[in-house]
């Protein structure tokens, strides 16, 4: 198939590329001139291409007959991200986007939502908007929303907490002040993740027109726990003494104890998470210490 791909230098995006482009899809990807390809140097060469802050949203649908279209890329609003640039990103471009692959009668679209609830902040509010529009367009394009836990893995981003947390563990800091740590997440490894989509692409055709999905494993620990297995982990591997600071820093405003999913309906259709947590910090931490041993 023709899959048109956007936030394709990013984590999870990066991800699906390789993922898509090992199965043999033409893939077609939207990036900006100024956009870090560094995850996906080693594929540039097979995929085509589109600075999007050079051409318009139009020029891929024209060039190519897109039969998917999946939607990653977005705006944390994070550092010094103002609300303006994360409302653009993840609504106004993401329905221009919507809009043009409807006009070019693109078959499916999938997007990239989270579990977080809507008026946690600017970010989460900007994407629920957006799923509002989802189901207004669902009548004219078929729509497949997954809802996204704490995804985690390597070659995330630096600023992302479960990278930074084993960062600072690996470079052995002297303290980590952190919450109670008693809200609980479902950390789920990026290649469950991707798999989830790869499973949607192919049951899509027997899907509704719209159609939702929590992707994650169904089982929630609590921050401090898993920080707790994080550190036991690298433990494990090299010395560390680093003083964890629970309770030194409040909650933030509106933060919410327990994430409310239903990953049953992806379960029927067959998927299944296969890397289990340890396994996955375990991937992790290997890959953060090789990284961290080329640096030095």
């Amino acid at each position: 198939m023709n899959i048109l791909l956007t936030g394709a230098t990013g984590f999870l995006g990066s991800y699906l590329l390789r993922k898509l482009l090992e199965m043999d899809h033409n893939v077609i990807i939207l990036k900006r001139t100024t956009s870090n390809t560094w995850r996906i140097d080693s594929l540039l060469s097979q995929v085509k291409s589109y600075d999007i802050d050079k051409v318009n949203i139009e020029k891929p649908f024209e060039d190519n007959k897109i039969d998917i279209v999946i939607h990653t890329a977005t705006n944390y609003g994070r550092n010094t991200n103002k609300i303006y640039d994360v409302v653009e990103t993840n609504l106004m471009f993401s329905l221009k986007l919507l809009e043009t692959a409807t006009f070019f009668n693109t078959d499916t679209f999938f997007n990239t939502d989270t579990l977080l609830y809507e008026y946690l902040n600017h970010y989460t509010l900007s994407k629920k908007q957006f799923v509002e529009w989802l189901v207004f367009f669902s009548e004219k394009i078929k729509i497949v929303n997954l809802k996204l836990e704490h995804i985690y893995g390597p070659k995330d981003d630096e600023n992302k907490f479960v990278t930074w947390l084993v960062r600072q563990l690996i470079k052995n800091v002297d303290t980590i002040d952190l919450t109670e740590g008693n809200q609980k997440r479902d950390f789920i490894y990026i290649d469950d993740v991707v798999n989830a989509y790869i499973l949607l692409i192919e049951k899509s055709k027997n899907l509704n027109n719209f159609s939702e999905f929590d992707v994650g494993t169904g089982n929630q620990i609590k921050i401090k726990d898993f920080v707790l297995k994080v550190y036991e982990t690298i433990k494990q591997k090299q010395p560390i003494r680093t003083k964890l600071n629970f309770g030194a820093k409040p909650y933030r405003k509106n933060e919410f104890m327990e994430i409310k999913e239903n990953i049953k309906p992806l379960l029927d259709l067959g998927w299944r998470p296969i890397v289990s947590l340890d396994e996955g910090i375990d991937r992790l931490v290997e890959e953060e210490i090789k990284c961290q041993q080329k640096s030095n």
